[in-house]
């Protein structure tokens, strides 16, 4: 009895270690995964609106229309992907959407023409990428954590700006000086042969990660403590996620508008195609900067303030943009606008499994994603449409920062739920780094 008593105790660290490392694996696999979404975002297409316009001869409201129904439609992967999530793992899901991903990017980069051949690939590459692989990868990180889901944030995070700093070097320097095919070409070579099978290899499921932890304690999660997570349709009813989803929505919008079109943007303020590439490079780097010290305010501020600050941030740039005239307005501009970024995008990914639990994390994070892409597919035709009739992008910006303000104060002030108390009460730690 004795023998056996000592063996079972001496097997609780050894399935702790495990659950641990596993854990923070998903969190690497995770940013590889939105970073896998690259060529269905905005930031990403943006990269190659100038080029891929000249060279299948197309109108820019045109294709803003494309973008806008194809975002639309792709929005409605969302909900499907988080109730995959929950039903089959992570491993399965992840590891087909980043492979049908590749698949769509190589077909892509070999298109010379046709209106509705480029409006079904950019749809799926928003269905697969900035829909359905965003709603993975952030369920990926919430799902592997009880403990230290704080910590887990701020890393993922931190991965996820480096690795699109990296990629946005590399895929303005082939995109500049191999062409825009070769760079997707590229792209998808990278989701078929690297990422799928790394997603499929070590992406540890969910489940046996709460098996695990079981071994511990059975009460150790909300997963197991149904009472302490809220389900959809009561997180639906509180004021706090509809501010939260509105703030990012309403950042998705502007940001998708400024990131299709963000080289003809700058140009209009007289700046050229590399001070496009070194802003974007530098952006990302800003907002990695923002997210640590927005993962830092966590130990100390309420998760609806830093919200507030963030979008403040962001109201504040977004209302100096029209002005800017010389390379330092510019800098500053990068610096507001990078670290408003970093501030929302750490509340994006922290607040849904910290506010409602993560017995429904999947579903609750798949309604909200469906609110930012909705709102990212209004933004390029709104910025086209304002260029087309006034020549300029400023009359958008002087409408959309007051709304931008305006729920930065709601943010301020709205509180999060409250939830029913667990046994372990690290489950309410703040995000922090």
């Amino acid at each position: 009895m004795a023998t056996d008593s000592q063996t079972s105790t001496g097997a609780v660290p050894t399935e702790r270690s495990k659950t641990g490392l596993y854990s923070w694996v998903n969190v690497v696999l995770a940013a590889l995964l939105m970073l896998a979404t690259l060529p269905g975002r905005t930031q990403g297409l943006g990269m190659i609106t100038e080029p891929l316009l000249k060279d299948l001869h197309l109108d820019r409201v045109d294709y803003a229309q494309i973008n806008l129904w194809a975002t639309l439609l792709g929005a409605a992967f969302c909900l499907p992907t988080g109730y995959l999530v929950d039903r089959f793992g992570l491993r399965l899901v992840s590891a087909t959407l980043t492979f049908l991903l590749g698949l769509v990017v190589w077909q892509m980069s070999s298109l010379t023409s046709g209106l509705v051949a480029l409006f079904i690939l950019i749809t799926l590459t928003r269905a697969f990428g900035q829909s359905a692989l965003s709603v993975v990868s952030i369920t990926a990180v919430g799902k592997s954590f009880s403990k230290g889901l704080g910590l887990a944030m701020g890393v993922y995070s931190f991965l996820l700006s480096m690795f699109f700093v990296i990629a946005f070097g590399l895929v303005g320097y082939s995109v500049t000086n191999r062409g825009w095919r070769t760079a997707w070409l590229q792209i998808a070579v990278g989701l078929l042969f690297v990422i799928t099978p790394l997603a499929f290899l070590f992406l540890k499921e969910q489940s046996k990660l709460v098996q695990s932890a079981t071994v511990e304690t059975s009460s150790d999660s909300d997963v197991s403590n149904p009472s302490s997570s809220m389900r959809l349709s009561e997180a639906l009813k509180t004021p706090a996620f509809w501010i939260f989803g509105g703030g990012t929505a309403l950042f998705a919008l502007v940001s998708s508008g400024l990131g299709l079109f963000n080289e003809a943007v700058l140009a209009e303020h007289g700046f050229g195609k590399q001070t496009y590439f070194n802003f974007l490079m530098a952006t990302t780097f800003i907002a990695l900067l923002g997210q640590l010290i927005c993962g830092w305010l966590t130990l100390h501020w309420p998760l609806r303030r830093l919200m507030g600050v963030g979008l403040g941030l962001y109201a504040l740039a977004l209302g100096l943009l029209p002005f800017i005239k010389t390379t330092t307005q510019l800098w500053t501009f990068a610096v507001l606008i990078g670290g408003a970024g970093g501030f929302i995008t750490v509340m994006f990914f922290a607040v849904w499994s910290h506010a409602f639990g993560r017995a429904h994390l999947g579903r609750i994070q798949g309604v909200a994603q469906i609110l930012t892409v909705l709102a990212s597919a209004s933004g390029p035709l709104l910025f086209a449409k304002c260029a087309e009739h006034y020549h300029s992008y400023n009359p958008v910006l002087f409408i959309l920062t007051p709304g931008v303000l305006l729920l930065a104060i709601a943010s301020w002030k709205v509180s999060l739920p409250k939830l029913a108390p667990t046994h372990d009460e690290s489950l309410l730690i703040k995000p922090a780094v």
